[in-house]
């Protein structure tokens, strides 16, 4: 199988955010349970790398408050 390459007009922080909103929907219709406690820790992470990206990516390369 190919690999499908992203599109070039998505951006990194766009397909992190992206991720996470589909493991949220992915997690939404699951009974409470570890496979459901995974894909939330899953999408927080994501959410994190996304700030660190920012921050690290930011011009002024301050810390986060």
């Amino acid at each position: 199988m190919a690999r499908r390459s992203p599109e070039p007009s998505s951006t990194f922080e766009y397909r992190l955010a992206q991720e996470a909103v589909n493991l949220r929907q992915q997690a939404k219709g699951m009974p409470a349970g570890i496979r459901r406690a995974e894909l939330l820790r899953k999408a927080r992470q994501i959410d994190v790398a996304g700030e660190v990206n920012k921050w690290l990516t930011s011009p002024g390369l301050l810390a986060p408050l």
